[in-house]
């Protein structure tokens, strides 16, 4: 086993200031252009209900 630490690629301070300016901007766009802003969100979950959809199909063909 190695006990070598890898190097974290992005410092602590940098992940969180990275992290609160998605959220900042993501208000933003959300106040800015809210009909947009749920197209968007729309959109997204489309995506995702199609994938489990598409999922639950595959796994029911596969036991006919």
């Amino acid at each position: 086993m190695s006990t070598e630490r890898r190097e974290d690629p992005m410092p602590a301070k940098a992940k969180t200031l990275l992290v609160w300016l998605v959220v900042i901007f993501l208000i933003y766009a959300i106040v800015s252009n809210p009909g947009r802003s749920a197209d968007v969100v729309q959109a997204i979950w489309d995506v995702i209900s199609g994938a489990f959809a598409s999922f639950g199909e595959f796994f029911a063909n596969l036991t006919s």
